[in-house]
């Protein structure tokens, strides 16, 4: 493994092409890269940019006042984690960040809402709520696209993915990491070299330098996204149930040089994830393909549990 930044083809596609067009070559990044970038994605420019001043905002308030918005035993999965709480996989120090978590709601007494604790919302903040539901039901949406095209290229039907992921136990992640202050522990990043739990990732604010996504052969590259373009990577969970095929990259946030180490910098991540009762069966055609022995089928739910407990967040 090397610090060496390379060059790489991420596919970067427009999703107003119908999904059997773009089908093709997001499959073969994903299977090359784990990324891809989508342009035309349908989140508008006026509720991202609404979106970034309340984040902004929200962290912005006193410490005391987001740390009790921090909800004891359950895992991170709603409200806020303040800075200094996670750590990747196998990693010596935390990350140099803090986030709120928005997640799926579900009305009582549906099959499922067990598994999905209500949202919090900070009163400090009047259009948190209406602005980050807006966000959360838009990211959805275009999650759904990505998957129809990842569908064709696996060669399944189109809206195969619908019915894996409808009620999922899905995510959003406001993220702050704070200017870089002198006591930072040693060898600490913003986010250091790990892969995502759930199905696929799709993150907004990606244009600042600082992403990058490990080679197959062992080299760091950038990953360059243009303004209001949203960066596409695979999960572990899409990786498990398509035996590699598709590949759940290590990536990272690495800490910027110069007056970029003196300012914040902020990004929106929406982890997609499948319906907590679907159990990751390594699909047949994808195990014939890729060569490996096909891991044992697991539920959505007992994986993303293994691996939180793995990061620390439970």
């Amino acid at each position: 493994m090397t610090d060496t930044q390379t060059s790489a083809d991420i596919a970067s596609v427009s999703l107003a092409q119908p999904p059997q067009d773009i089908a093709e070559e997001l499959g073969l990044s994903f299977a090359e890269y784990g990324f891809a970038v989508v342009r035309d994605h349908g989140i508008s420019q006026e509720l991202i940019e609404r979106a970034e001043e309340t984040s902004k905002a929200f962290f912005a308030l006193p410490d005391e006042v987001k740390r009790g918005y921090k909800l004891e035993g359950g895992g991170g999965a709603r409200g806020y984690t303040p800075f200094g709480t996670e750590k990747a996989k196998d990693a010596d120090v935390f990350d140099l960040k803090e986030f709120w978590h928005v997640g799926r709601e579900l009305p009582e007494g549906h099959a499922l809402a067990e598994f999905m604790a209500p949202n919090v919302w900070p009163k400090e903040i009047a259009e948190f709520e209406a602005t980050f539901s807006e966000l959360y039901a838009a990211f959805e949406r275009t999650g759904l696209r990505v998957l129809q095209a990842i569908a064709l290229h696996l060669n399944l039907p189109q809206d195969f993915f619908a019915a894996t992921v409808e009620d999922g136990n899905s995510v959003m992640r406001l993220l702050h990491y704070p200017p870089l202050g002198p006591d930072a522990p040693d060898g600490a990043i913003r986010a250091a070299a790990h892969g995502d739990i759930n199905t696929i990732t799709l993150l907004l604010g990606a244009e600042e330098a600082g992403l990058e996504l490990l080679t197959k052969s062992g080299e760091w590259h950038p990953v360059y996204a243009e303004e209001g373009s949203i960066v596409i990577n695979v999960g572990d969970m899409l990786e498990r149930l398509t035996a590699g095929v598709l590949r759940s990259t290590t990536h990272r946030v690495v800490n910027p040089k110069g007056a970029g180490a003196r300012r914040s910098r902020y990004s929106m991540p929406f982890f997609l994830h499948f319906r907590p009762d679907y159990m990751i069966d390594p699909l047949e055609s994808c195990a014939t393909k890729g060569g490996a022995n096909p891991e044992a089928p697991i539920s959505s739910h007992d994986f993303l549990l293994q691996r939180l407990r793995e990061i620390n967040l439970a």
